[in-house]
């Protein structure tokens, strides 16, 4: 199958063409005309799919084909909402790429950045708005933003946005929108809460699904290493100096502990940058840009800040600490194995966190291949300690098999407020 039989025009397939695509993936064959349908949709997909695509290929297609007096109006017509500043600037990109043969002007907004920028876009008339929840909600509040003509909205990786507690603030979105609209809500795992959202959200969507839920990569080579927690820095030099790695996104539990191990990487002569929530925006966009390009080998990074990472060839993932969430860890190793590109994920675990190991594996239905090298073999007489969390985002849910193992874990994680992190 071509783009040319799912119904676009013209002028996508140009800009489609000139990025050298031929073939649509599995989520584009399958949301594209649906969503040409005008149809709302509930899509499991997970990240590297090509969802992004998938949605604003569509939206294009029927925004364009509104008659040109509506098109001239430059109204706020289609909302696109994304859980961080990152994902906002890859799907505003995305926008970007596949409409520059298009009239339309797009905005893409969020928080950690001046707003009188963003206010004077909104003064010169926008079509498409891609924004995270709190600074949108900021501009709603200010009379900056109209949402009342909106025909589309989009829910990009809502599961993130509920994990990160923005629920309440897409509530107050919701309840100012036009009832008369198409909704699309893009999510990679499901839960109760998806379930609940899509059911106020969507009116008899089409669900379609490309990857088993909550599934990892089957192009991900995933392996665990046993180590002492003392000894997983000293692991991780051994790892990428043995294998002459080049690109690893490696992820921490904290803020805190991605700068910490950032700069114990830069003093062992490895090039390295963290980005987590606390970085300003022009820093996390330059750490980014730096290891796209090779500049950075090891991009150290919290959960949050790594939403929106796509780099269609990055070969290795390794989670420093494994996540307390275990969705986060389907998440994290979806950074590499993208776009049919093979890729290894690699977990360095300590004792302390084998319950959080044990969810994982239930999670994805699979057991981990364990690897125990020789020169880093754990110390059987250290028992588990309780895990600080750093204050970051805490579980939703324990690690299943109760609390055994010592892991300091909240029942429940702070809904904090969106706005200064977005």
């Amino acid at each position: 199958m071509s783009f040319n039989t799912l119904g676009l025009s013209a002028p996508l397939l140009k800009a489609i063409q000139e990025q050298g695509y031929t073939e649509p993936t599995p989520i584009q064959r399958q949301a594209i005309p649906v969503i040409l349908q005008r149809k709302d949709i509930l899509a499991g997909a997970q990240t590297g799919t090509g969802k992004t695509a998938g949605f604003t290929l569509p939206l294009l297609e029927l925004l364009s084909r509104a008659k040109p007096e509506k098109q001239k109006s430059h109204h706020i017509r289609a909302l696109i909402l994304t859980p961080t500043r990152e994902l906002a600037a890859q799907v505003g990109e995305s926008v970007a790429v596949y409409g520059k043969h298009l009239p339309f002007k797009s905005a893409i907004i969020f928080g950690g950045v001046k707003i009188n920028p963003q206010i004077a876009q909104f003064q010169k008339g926008v079509d498409i708005v891609i924004a995270t929840p709190g600074r949108l909600l900021d501009l709603i509040n200010q009379k900056v933003v109209d949402l009342s003509k909106v025909e589309f909205l989009i829910l990009d990786e809502a599961d993130r946005m509920l994990d990160m507690g923005f629920i309440n603030d897409i509530k107050k979105i919701l309840a100012i929108l036009p009832k008369q609209r198409q909704n699309l809500l893009f999510s990679a795992t499901y839960s109760e809460e998806i379930k609940q959202l899509s059911e106020r959200l969507l009116n008899s969507p089409t669900l379609i699904e490309v990857a088993r839920r909550n599934i990892a990569s089957e192009t991900v080579e995933q392996v665990v290493y046993q180590v002492d927690k003392e000894r997983k820095k000293e692991l991780l030099l051994h790892l990428i100096k043995e294998g002459n790695w080049k690109q690893i996104l490696v992820f921490t539990r904290t803020k805190h502990g991605a700068n910490r191990l950032s700069e114990q990487l830069e003093k062992e002569g490895i090039s390295s940058a963290a980005i987590h929530g606390n970085k300003s925006q022009n820093a996390r966009t330059k750490a980014l840009a730096d290891f796209k390009d090779g500049k950075v080998s090891v991009l150290v990074a919290t959960d949050i800040a790594a939403r929106g990472i796509d780099i269609d060839q990055l070969p290795h993932v390794v989670n420093f600490e494994l996540p307390n969430v275990p969705e986060d860890y389907v998440h994290r190793i979806g950074r590499t194995g993208r776009a049919g590109y093979g890729g290894e994920a690699v977990s360095l675990v300590c004792v302390d966190e084998l319950e959080f190991l044990q969810s994982i594996e239930k999670l994805i239905k699979k057991d981990i291949q364990k690897v125990a090298l020789k020169a880093f073999k754990p110390d059987p007489t250290i028992k588990a300690e309780p895990i600080n969390m750093g204050g970051n985002r805490g579980a939703r849910n324990k690690p299943r098999g109760g609390n055994g193992g010592g892991q300091q874990v909240r029942a429940k994680h702070p809904r904090s407020s969106s706005r200064g992190r977005n």
